[in-house]
């Protein structure tokens, strides 16, 4: 699963150099057996944020994108998709992915989280509660508009920012949610969201890698030659 990640993020046209962060002795020698660049960490980070900070700081690159070693199926074009803010627009901090909800059940899990956005498409808030919440959409003209945002958890940062981002303070809200990306947010820092049609699967279960598995199979079957 790991050589998947790193070779589907390795594939994005805007990165140039993919690095593979870890605190786990059996995680680093999987790695370097299929050839990835791997660096040990401190075992104490309370986010990935502040262990891909730990990484940045040995390193010169202007932006760097934290994608989760969880995701196997992780699409290179949305990876591009949420760089590219950064690189047209300095004045951005940090970005992110949003993906609509289609299914009516995501609304109300609070494993999914939700986000919404301003008029110019940065973050308002992100929460594991219903946002925005419908009071009064019976009548209303537009009650058919997408309002339900999930958040896709990859994260670019400008790196300025991103080695700053360990010593601003922890606030309620993060404490609240559990959601390391109101950090930035609580102390003032904008983030850039962009919405996209991939839909994140991340594999935290054993029923979450029989499912990725299958789709793999299904995706290998649809490019083989018959016979």
């Amino acid at each position: 699963m790991l050589q998947h990640v790193y070779e589907r993020v390795a594939m994005a046209r805007y990165l140039t150099n993919v690095i593979i962060a870890t605190d786990d002795q059996r995680i680093y020698d999987v790695a370097r057996n299929f050839g990835a660049p791997v660096r040990m960490t401190r075992p104490d980070h309370p986010s990935g944020t502040d262990r891909v900070a730990e990484v940045a700081s040995a390193d010169t690159a202007e932006w760097v994108v934290n994608v989760q070693g969880d995701e196997p199926l992780i699409d290179p074009g949305a990876i591009d998709a949420a760089v590219l803010p950064l690189v047209e627009e300095p004045s951005i901090p940090m970005g992110t992915l949003k993906k609509q909800i289609e299914d009516p059940a995501e609304v109300e899990d609070p494993n999914v989280v939700k986000v919404v956005t301003d008029r110019f498409e940065n973050a308002i808030y992100f929460s594991r509660a219903t946002i925005p919440y419908m009071r009064d959409q019976a009548g209303d003209k537009h009650a058919d508009e997408p309002l339900h945002y999930k958040h896709i958890g990859l994260y670019v940062y400008r790196r300025d920012f991103l080695l700053k981002y360990p010593a601003l303070p922890v606030g309620p809200l993060e404490r609240a949610e559990r959601l390391e990306q109101l950090r930035a947010l609580e102390n003032g820092h904008k983030i850039r969201v962009v919405e996209t049609e991939y839909e994140s699967i991340g594999v935290d279960t054993p029923e979450d890698l029989e499912k990725v598995s299958k789709l793999f199979e299904a995706s290998l079957a649809g490019v083989m030659p018959n016979g």
